[in-house]
């Protein structure tokens, strides 16, 4: 059950982009295209949860038993920036049209503070391996999820007619605002 909670917290409670305003980055520019919106949350999927790994790994193995717990944000950033490279070489390889769908933002994922604050938010609250994957896996679905429903958004709204000052970027904050709003009745779930 305590899994079941972190799951759920993670996805709609503690929203990774909507409650907690990391990874706002790629939320706002990979949306304008739910398919573009589901490969970025594949590729934040798999790099979240192997960051994760990874980097509890580190902190538990090497920064803590060597006392270097202050080299933690450099570490991971090392990680993580790896781990996109890899990401990048597997979708150039398996799907080219994905690779040039995602563009720049896919060398994004490794400024994407949303893996890093999860990376720092598991040992924060001191899970365990296996509460840090169940966690990270929740948080990019979550990610993933807020992505999807705000590009299906932007789709439609593009068919819209919409205030020539409204167009873009302030309409797309609008509506993230008011999705973080219906998130927000979640809160009392978990």
């Amino acid at each position: 059950m305590e899994y079941i909670l972190i799951i759920i917290g993670a996805i709609f409670v503690n929203n990774i982009v909507l409650a907690q305003f990391l990874g706002i980055c790629p939320f706002m520019g990979v949306s304008s295209k739910v398919k573009t919106a589901v490969g970025m949350g594949g590729a934040v999927l798999f790099v979240m949860t192997l960051a994760v790994i990874v980097t509890w790994i580190i902190m538990h193995y090497v920064l803590i038993p060597f006392e270097i717990q202050y080299m933690q944000t450099i570490a991971y950033i090392l990680v993580i920036a790896s781990l996109v490279q890899m990401v990048e070489i597997i979708l150039k390889k398996m799907s080219p049209a994905l690779y040039q769908a995602l563009g720049v933002f896919l060398p994004l994922i490794t400024t994407n503070c949303a893996i890093l604050g999860v990376a720092i938010l598991v040992i924060q609250k001191e899970f365990n391996l296996l509460e840090s994957v169940i966690f990270s896996i929740g948080n990019a679905a979550g990610f993933a999820l807020a992505l999807i429903i705000f590009a299906g958004i932007r789709e439609h709204m593009d068919k819209l007619n919409i205030p020539e000052g409204m167009k873009g970027i302030p309409a797309s904050l609008v509506v993230a605002g008011i999705l973080a709003l219906a998130f927000m009745g979640f809160a009392g779930m978990v």
